[in-house]
């Protein structure tokens, strides 16, 4: 029977994930999860794909917001304190095709994060009242769904022996961790790639409905630990060999939920009631 192994939330998105042996679940997903995020000059998101740096600042939570530590050469670090509930949200900022209000961070963490990235940048915070409807690339708009800067979805499961069997097909003596591909819910106890098929399903009472595969951009490719893309066999092009369908790359179940509560480690994946 399938259950919960790691939980990960993102607390700034792109940015380092944090391991977490619970997480409250809130309307958009884990609690801390992708709340904040970084915007170029005219507000477009900034993420790994364009940034792999971004990769080397690690968040951890603190009692007022985050501390976010540059693992880079500097080994530097800023405290953010979360904006008030009442701060204006005045800030439009732009995530794939949609645009959401946001609160402006501090001028302090914007120059910080832009000497950090050597680019300028901004950062901004979603706010409890900031509602963004889930939208995927492929035309998903679930109803009444909303998420928070993720990419798309609330959730993002990968099973353990999917990415056992991944790195028995990988070339090479370092082992892939999921890291690389910066999933939520990290699940084991099935086969390999069981989260294709995984329907709907409950964890503590909570319903998750599994709505449809990850299509995989270039960021697994980038070592978590350096920043660098290495030049021999990359995880996506060993992927590609067999896990493509329709040109895309596949691995991993993105996810939406019905719901409030905890999850955590070591909760069965149950059928739902």
């Amino acid at each position: 029977m399938l259950a919960v192994s790691q939980l990960y939330i993102y607390p700034i998105k792109s940015l380092g994930g944090i391991t977490v042996a619970q997480a409250e679940v809130t309307d958009r997903g884990l609690a801390h999860d992708r709340r904040y995020m970084l915007v170029t000059h005219n507000g477009v998101f900034m993420s790994q794909r364009s940034t792999p740096r971004m990769a080397l600042l690690h968040p951890a939570l603190t009692d007022t917001g985050l501390e976010v530590f540059n693992a880079g050469i500097d080994g530097s670090s800023v405290s953010i304190v979360q904006p008030p509930v009442d701060a204006p949200t005045d800030h439009r900022v732009t995530i794939w095709r949609q645009t959401v209000a946001a609160q402006h961070v501090s001028d302090r963490a914007d120059s910080w994060f832009s000497h950090a990235l050597k680019t300028k940048c901004e950062l901004v915070y979603m706010p409890d009242r900031s509602l963004r409807r889930v939208e995927s690339s492929t035309g998903q708009r679930p109803a009444g769904k909303v998420t928070s800067f993720a990419d798309a979805y609330p959730f993002l499961l990968i099973g353990e022996e999917s990415l056992a069997d991944l790195n028995r097909r990988h070339p090479g003596d370092t082992e892939l961790t999921v890291a690389r591909f910066r999933p939520n819910i990290v699940c084991a106890g099935g086969e390999p790639y069981a989260e294709d098929e995984i329907g709907s399903f409950a964890i503590n009472g909570i319903s998750f409905t599994g709505l449809e595969k990850c299509a995989r951009c270039g960021v697994p490719n980038i070592d978590p630990v350096t920043a660098k893309v290495p030049s021999g066999q990359k995880p996506l092009r060993t992927l590609a060999e067999y896990r493509t369908e329709e040109r895309k790359v596949y691995f991993g179940m993105n996810l939406i939920h019905s719901g409030t509560g905890r999850i955590a480690a070591g909760d069965l994946l149950l059928p739902p009631t």
